[in-house]
């Protein structure tokens, strides 16, 4: 009866100092648990003791913090029986989660061959999988390990299509160990084809107004099976809330372009924000409340459909405000994606197979974000000012950064005219350093809103239209443009006039 929770195991990681990694499992009710963390040559590190609770008769301590580093042995005893877990590192641990693109193994993604040869090369980042199920309630502990804690290999790594393990997850892991030095822990929780309900718990739904109406995420009309709302917070998130995370990463969204797609403005944040008020809680406050929580932005997807919800989701991940860490998403990191595009994808376009300059991305995020490396670029160019002149027919904006241009495409901007009533093409005229100069032929006086980069499809691989110095793309906005009087220092002029650049728009 003595053991560990389903995810602890041989060669895991738990979360290195300097907070402290809780340990849980099962044993005799009311009788107490030793549990002794060992060293080289069987020398004892730490000894705690844990009275084991009934009913559930589990039994729960949190380790002292540890600096990184290991082997470690650690043993849990009750009377003359023993239970010991071998190959125990201390690191930073990293949840990842998601649908399909998520799911994606190594084996997937282009230079599958390489990227599964080079795995041997790193054997400090483990790696560990739940398996897809769901349930109705709230479970303690996992009911199935698609792969239990491992040193990688090209075989576990590359196992087949859309089983374990992650590519995104994996490759993030592994640029943060050639960033940090030390180990790194990855558990993946993830499902194809999901829904953000579907790993929402029922706070969070209630939170956006998602069952005032049914009473009971069963009876959803919308939902089945794995889509089901609340089903895998269920079974592969609440299991895990005893660990001790230093983050997350989440790629998920495309179920949701068919599906409450512009209640994602609320559902996400309110994801985020639950999730970390249960880790928080559920590790006894290791778990940090503001645990840093990275997010792929939607990529792209060849439907040849004038549906512009890939658009309006991608801007609702950033909670309707375009660029993150923001008010609404703190202690965010965003990886933008809609320039890695892959037409010719076997697995469809959905799907596109460069995770390389996903989880770069999103691993600059984290050490920005998560890490505090304040030399650390991790997002795109973004407006800051717009100054419209209206006797040229032009629109000048100013970005926050310094710009590259490699494509001036025609309807990478957009603006809706006060006439005609629509959104037309405001075409690139000229690049400076930090400005773009828009085109505004056959629009009236009066420029209502702007956005960029507004379709599912945007541009070709690697090509949008604007990137920074260090090959990041600017991220898509939507934005209200209101006019505010003449320039800084200088009279209102019917010629000149600046906009005042407001997230979201009405003309969406």
């Amino acid at each position: 009866m003595l053991g560990f929770a389903s995810y602890y195991g041989h060669h895991m990681v738990l979360q290195k100092e300097p907070t402290g990694a809780v340990v849980w499992g099962y044993g005799e009710p009311g009788a107490t648990v030793t549990v002794v963390l060992s060293g080289d040559g069987g020398l004892i590190v730490m000894k705690k003791m844990a009275r084991v609770k009934g009913p559930s008769g589990t039994w729960t301590t949190v380790l002292d913090p540890m600096d990184q580093g290991g082997p470690y042995t650690l043993t849990a005893g009750q009377g003359s029986e023993n239970v010991t877990l071998r190959d125990v590192y201390f690191g930073d641990v990293w949840l990842c989660s998601g649908q399909s693109n998520m799911v994606m193994t190594v084996l997937q993604i282009v230079n599958a061959s390489r990227e599964l040869a080079d795995a041997t090369h790193y054997p400090y980042v483990r790696i560990f999988a739940a398996a897809p199920t769901r349930s109705d309630v709230e479970l303690e502990d996992l009911e199935g390990i698609e792969l239990p804690w491992s040193i990688p290999t090209a075989e576990n790594l590359g196992h087949g299509n859309f089983t374990h393990f992650s590519a995104v997850c994996w490759l993030l892991g592994r640029y943060l160990y050639e960033a940090l030095g030390y180990p790194i822990g990855l558990v993946e929780a993830a499902w194809g084809g999901t829904p953000i309900e579907a790993w929402s718990s029922q706070r969070a739904l209630q939170a956006c107004g998602l069952l005032e109406d049914t009473g009971s995420t069963s009876q959803h009309p919308d939902f089945s099976g794995p889509q089901t709302p609340s089903v895998l917070w269920n079974a592969m998130i609440h299991p895990l809330l005893n660990m001790t995370l230093r983050g997350v990463a989440w790629y998920q969204g495309e179920a949701n372009t068919l599906l409450h797609t512009d209640l994602y403005n609320c559902t996400f944040p309110a994801l985020v924000a639950d999730w970390r008020r249960a880790f928080h809680a559920a590790s006894a406050g290791q778990t940090q409340p503001l645990l840093p929580f990275g997010f792929v932005q939607l990529s792209t997807y060849r439907r040849q459909s004038p549906d512009d919800s890939f658009a309006r989701l991608r801007w609702h991940q950033t909670a309707d405000l375009g660029v993150v860490p923001n008010a609404r998403l703190p202690g965010t990191f965003m990886a933008v994606a809609m320039d890695l595009c892959d037409e010719h994808s076997p697995y469809g376009s959905v799907h596109p197979r460069d995770k390389q300059n996903v989880a770069h991305r999103l691993q600059l995020g984290a050490r920005a974000v998560a890490y505090g490396e304040k030399d650390v670029v991790f997002q795109g160019p973004y407006p800051t000012r717009a100054i419209l002149e209206v006797t040229k027919g032009l629109l000048n904006l100013t970005y926050s950064q310094e710009l590259v241009c490699r494509q001036r495409d025609t309807r990478a901007f957009e603006v809706y005219c006060s006439t005609p009533c629509r959104w037309l093409p405001a075409p690139v005229v000229a690049v400076g350093s930090r400005t773009v100069t828009l085109a505004l032929a056959g629009c009236g006086r009066l420029v209502l809103a702007l956005r960029y980069a507004w379709a599912e499809w945007p541009c070709d691989y690697q090509s949008c239209a604007l990137y920074n110095t260090q090959g990041l793309p600017a991220p898509p906005f939507i934005l209200d443009a209101l006019p505010v009087g003449g320039t800084p220092g200088h009279p209102e002029s019917p010629a000149e006039r600046e906009l005042l650049l407001l997230p979201g728009s009405s003309f969406s």
